[in-house]
């Protein structure tokens, strides 16, 4: 003789059918963070003076370009060096991505270690990703100012 679930028991069996559909939309493998989420994590780091943070963003092997300096980081000391050494901090007010590539544009400020010589000055750096992690950091020419425009 068939008899029929009560309640309680057809509950328990639709939440275990559920179950590996759940589990395959919350176990899946998630993509790896873009250039534009990069830059933002990058630019928290920095603005909280969390070097090693921002330096676990950095591939081992990428590399930095700023006007007159080329740093390749052969270990995340070397990114953590190079990060602390920036007297400004950066608030993201712009971004443009676009593949591996984001333009991120900067409004500088001073850090809570360090005085920044351009306060107020704007700064465009390119990132590029692979694999979740920075490979390129390309501060780009132009913009700065403000500083002694007050």
């Amino acid at each position: 003789m068939i008899r029929p679930f009560n309640p309680a028991q057809l509950g328990v069996l639709v939440l275990l059918a559920l179950v590996p559909i759940f589990a395959a939309c919350a176990g899946g493998e998630s993509e790896p963070a873009g250039p534009e989420e990069l830059a933002r994590a990058w630019s928290r780091a920095l603005n909280d003076d969390d070097n090693e943070a921002a330096s676990a963003l950095f591939a081992v092997g990428a590399r930095i370009e700023q006007p007159g300096l080329v740093i390749r980081v052969r270990t995340p000391g070397d990114a953590a060096l190079w990060t602390g050494s920036l007297p400004c901090a950066g608030r993201i007010v712009a971004v443009d991505s676009s593949g591996d590539d984001a333009i991120a544009t900067f409004a500088l400020f001073d850090r809570k270690t360090s005085r920044c010589d351009a306060p107020g000055g704007r700064v465009k750096a390119l990132f590029r990703a692979q694999d979740g992690k920075i490979v390129l950091f390309r501060q780009l020419p132009g913009e700065t100012p403000p500083a002694d425009a007050v």
